[in-house]
C-alpha cells in the first residue's frame, strides 16, 4: 500500500449517509490516486470508545471496497466544523454527508456540512440525493472566479471518464435595471459568451479526452443547474470570498447545495485543482 501526496479527508459520524459519502470518497480518492483520512469528531467524552469502533469498522468497508487504497481513521474530542475545517488547510478534498442522525448525534448535522462548505480552503464535496454515472455539471458565472470551479469540474470529468457540463445562467433579473429591455443586453450576453469560451477552452486545452457541452438559459442559476443535474454524477458551484461569513457562501451555491438530485462540489475562488 504506498501513501499519495494528495489527501480526501472524509468527515464521518457513524451515520449511513455519513457511510455513503465516505465510500464516495473512497472511490474518488482511488481515481486521483489519493490517499483518505476519516475523521469522526465527537463532542462529549463518554462517546470515544463507540467513536473509535464505528470510524475503524468504516475504514474497513472502504479498504474492502477499494483494495490498495490507503485509509487511516480517527476520532478526536472536538467540534466537528472546527476539525474538519482545520483539515481543509492540507487536504485536497474534504467530503461530508448532507447532514447525519447517527449513533453519535449531533456530528455533521446539516449546520455542520453548510459550515464546512463556506469556510473550508480546500474544494469540499457534500454527498447527497443520487449517485449516478452522468456527467460533471458545473455552473458558470459572470466572474473570472468561476476558473476554479471549472478546473475542478474537468480533473473530476477525466478521472470519472465522463462529460463536463458547462451551465451558464443569465436570466433577466440579474441584469441592471432596464437592460433586458434594451440593445445593451445583446452585448451583455456576447461578453459572457467570450468569457465561457475562454474558460472552456483554457480547460479543454488541458484535458483533450473530456467532452463538453454547454447550455445557457434565462433560468435562475439554482433552477437551471438543478435541472441539469437530474442524471449528473456531480454538481460543482464556485464560492466567491467575501467579507460577511454569513453570505460567503453565495445563493447559487446555497441553494444549489439544498435541492441539488446528487452530490455538491463547492470549491474557493483562489483554489484550482
Amino acid at each position: 500500500m504506498v501513501m499519495a501526496e494528495r489527501t480526501v479527508v472524509a468527515g464521518v459520524d457513524g451515520s449511513e449517509a455519513s457511510a455513503r459519502a465516505a465510500m464516495w470518497a473512497a472511490d474518488d480518492a482511488a481515481r486521483q490516486p489519493a490517499s483518505m483520512q476519516l475523521v469522526l469528531a465527537y463532542r462529549a467524552a463518554g462517546h470515544q470508545r463507540d467513536a473509535e469502533r464505528l470510524v475503524r469498522e468504516l475504514a474497513g468497508r472502504c479498504r474492502a471496497d477499494q483494495p490498495g487504497l490507503h485509509v487511516g481513521n480517527e476520532a478526536v474530542p472536538r467540534d466537528p466544523a472546527d476539525e474538519l475545517l482545520e483539515r481543509s488547510a492540507t487536504a485536497s478534498t474534504v467530503v461530508v454527508g448532507s447532514r447525519g442522525h447517527g449513533a453519535i448525534r449531533d456530528v455533521l448535522l446539516g449546520s455542520v456540512s453548510a459550515a464546512v462548505a463556506t469556510q473550508a480552503r480546500c474544494p469540499v464535496v457534500v454527498v447527497r440525493g443520487q449517485v449516478v454515472s452522468g456527467a460533471v455539471v458545473v455552473g458558470i458565472g459572470p466572474f473570472r472566479s468561476s476558473a476554479p470551479a471549472v478546473e475542478f469540474a474537468f480533473a473530476a470529468a477525466q478521472r470519472h471518464a465522463t462529460e463536463v457540463l458547462a451551465v451558464q445562467a443569465i436570466p433577466d433579473a440579474y441584469l441592471l435595471p432596464g437592460i433586458a429591455l434594451d440593445e445593451r443586453r445583446q452585448e451583455v450576453q456576447e461578453q459572457a459568451e467570450t468569457r465561457v469560451a475562454e474558460l472552456l477552452d483554457d480547460c479543454a486545452g488541458r484535458y483533450p479526452d473530456v467532452p463538453v457541452r454547454r447550455v445557457t438559459t434565462d433560468q435562475h442559476p439554482v433552477e437551471a443547474l438543478c435541472e441539469q443535474a437530474q442524471h449528473g454524477r456531480m454538481v460543482v458551484v464556485g464560492r466567491r470570498e467575501r467579507s460577511s461569513a454569513v453570505t460567503r457562501l453565495g445563493s447559487t451555491a446555497l441553494g444549489t447545495l439544498h435541492h441539488s438530485p446528487c452530490p455538491v462540489a463547492v470549491v474557493p475562488q483562489e483554489v484550482a485543482q
